[in-house]
């Protein structure tokens, strides 16, 4: 079996069980060490994600909000957001290894594992929408992780954009949706949803610490210093961070952000 020839058909599949199928069966055998790197790649252009089979995709102005958590409607409504973007971050995680050539063979088990994390992080999710009488693909979703990986086709922008903003910016949202979570009337599902949300959450910080590590590495292979992140975040995201007080400090500072970073991210001294 063929790196990346084998990741290129699981990033193409378009039905969630068969692309979760084929990516358990690759990994087995990545694991055993029987899955051969070719010695000449050339990553193909994505020009749609894969979930566009599944999902009805829409401007993210459009896309439902998540209010009224105590309805079921509510409650999907959040489900289905959240497991839109576990979906994402496996073809994420794996188009990470698929594109980038000739890179140690500790990044490519770094990557592996994060899809490994987002698959079990979506099934989980998945699993409490069917108790809600939903599927994955109910409720309109947008292209906002997909474009970005479009967008950065470097190591070192990917490394900044993908798992050192967005992925870091869910370990600052995700807090603020247990906090409303837990201030509602205690029913089952509602005690199911925390307790997925926060196991995701504590794996997340993993997946931005890997990011970091890489990012890192990506600076020095560019002879750059680690401050271009704010350039490359300015390129693509000039609206910038959230609010001071919603980083997440522990968790950004467990996930590699230096105090600098996070006092230059909030414009004050938070740490």
């Amino acid at each position: 079996m063929n790196f990346y020839k084998e990741l290129e058909l699981i990033l193409e599949a378009k039905a969630s069980d068969a692309k979760i199928e084929m990516f358990d069966k690759f990994y087995n055998l990545y694991k055993l060490g029987v899955v051969t790197f070719e010695k000449v790649h050339i990553a193909k252009e994505f020009h749609s994600p894969s979930y566009t089979a599944i999902c009805k995709v829409v401007a993210p102005q459009n896309v439902p909000k998540r209010s009224n958590l105590i309805t079921k409607e509510g409650q999907i409504t959040l489900l289905h957001a959240i497991a839109h973007i576990e979906y994402s971050a496996i073809d994420l995680a794996l188009d990470g290894a698929y594109r980038f050539f000739g890179l140690p063979k500790q990044y490519y088990d770094d990557w592996l594992k994060v899809a490994d994390d987002e698959i079990k992080h979506f099934l989980s999710l998945e699993q409490l929408l069917h108790e809600l009488g939903a599927n994955y693909g109910d409720v309109e979703v947008h292209n906002a992780l997909f474009e970005a990986s479009q967008r950065t086709q470097t190591l070192l922008e990917r490394m900044a954009v993908v798992p050192r903003y967005l992925e870091a910016n869910g370990l600052d949202a995700t807090p603020l949706i247990l906090s409303k979570l837990q201030k509602l009337p205690k029913n089952e599902m509602i005690e199911k949803i925390i307790s997925a949300l926060n196991i995701i959450l504590k794996e997340e910080i993993d997946h931005v610490k890997k990011g970091d590590l890489w990012f890192q590495y990506a600076c020095k292979q560019n002879s750059v210093t680690s401050e271009i992140y704010f350039e490359i975040i300015q390129k693509y995201y000039p609206q910038g961070f959230l609010r001071a007080k919603s980083l997440n400090t522990k968790a950004r500072k467990e996930a590699g952000f230096s105090c600098h970073e996070l006092n230059f991210m909030a414009k004050e001294n938070i740490c």
